[in-house]
């Protein structure tokens, strides 16, 4: 048996009064080397079709330098010149090849040329580029990232077990691959880091104060802030964030589900009590007003005794049948 709500009770907690402000500790990313710009490109299909028709022509050029021949005789031998010029243009149009780039929707292809960055392409479909660019295709899509089931002590020092889902996306390529070695992997651990950090700057539960437990989503909206401060860096926007797993670490779980039953069982007695001395209240008075049997003090306060008795207790009463007169 659990201390804590499951995760839908976590997720679907009311907004809390007072939004959470951010934490001053908040990290200070270094700034982007590159930022992402479009590359230049032509449409794929007529790159496409240079790439295919050139080798036939180049071919053509030096079959017909073969069939004129070597001999120059009276005019300057032409079989040399255009064998080299059709292998040439054979080799060119292969090597056009290399700059047909396909790209799917959802994704993008960086784009550099002996190492530096020229731009990248966004564009769907065939595109043609410089051939002798190089191309690293990186997805655009959105993307979750939940992570694992982490124990951390909270603001109050109890230990507690918590998990968050990330909704991410690559907004700048360019960032994404040169300013830092794997952005998903930067991605993963700058998440649990915050992850981290938020659940030890507040309390689990607590009366009046921003908890983890009874506002959830505003304290979500802070992880949200404070992972794209720091994925920012790679080009990584950060779209929302949810607690996923949110309880008590097992080794205190037990006590305080004890501490949250005994709460619970002390605010409904409260109320019963106070319903009870209500409908006592309003019983003698009413009893006193239509005036239909007198009632002295000493049997007042017997009858109150009596109703408190039958109105608060967790049994149902037994009847006692009076034989006598209302004395005995």
């Amino acid at each position: 048996m659990s201390a804590l709500p499951d995760s839908n009770d976590t997720n679907s907690s009311g907004t809390a009064a007072t939004n959470a402000a951010p934490l001053p500790d908040a990290p200070e990313m270094p700034q982007a080397p590159v930022e992402e710009r479009p590359a230049h490109n032509i449409s794929g299909g007529l790159g496409l079709l240079i790439a295919v028709l050139g080798p036939l022509l180049g071919i053509g050029v030096l079959l017909a330098g073969v069939a004129v021949g070597f001999d120059p005789g009276d005019r300057p031998a032409l079989g040399i010149p255009l064998i080299v010029i059709g292998a040439l243009l054979a080799i060119a149009s292969l090597f056009a090849w290399n700059g047909v780039k396909m790209v799917a929707p959802g994704e993008a292809r960086v784009i550099q040329l002996f190492g530096r960055y020229v731009g990248t392409l966004r564009t769907d479909g065939l595109r043609w580029v410089n051939p002798l660019t190089s191309s690293t295709k990186i997805s655009t899509r959105i993307r979750n990232h939940e992570t694992a089931v982490i124990k951390v002590n909270d603001a109050g020092g109890s230990p507690i077990e918590i998990a968050a889902v990330i909704v991410w996306q690559v907004e700048d390529t360019a960032q994404a691959t040169f300013a830092v070695d794997d952005y998903e992997e930067f991605v993963t651990t700058q998440t649990e880091t915050a992850l981290r950090h938020i659940a030890t700057n507040y309390p689990y539960e607590s009366a009046g104060d921003l908890s983890l437990r009874d506002n959830a989503e505003s304290i979500t909206d802070q992880l949200s802030a404070e992972v794209e401060a720091r994925v920012g860096a790679a080009g990584v926007k950060v779209i929302e964030s949810r607690f996923t797993h949110l309880a008590y670490a097992p080794e205190i779980a037990a006590a305080m589900l004890q501490r949250q039953q005994a709460g619970a069982i002390i605010a409904a007695r409260r109320e019963i009590v106070e319903g009870a001395c209500g409908m006592v209240e309003s019983a003698v008075a009413r009893i006193t007003a239509q005036d239909f049997v007198e009632l002295d003090e000493e049997r007042k306060a017997a009858m109150v005794s009596n109703l408190l008795v039958v109105l608060c207790g967790d049994r149902t009463p037994q009847p006692v049948l009076n034989a006598g007169s209302l004395y005995q």
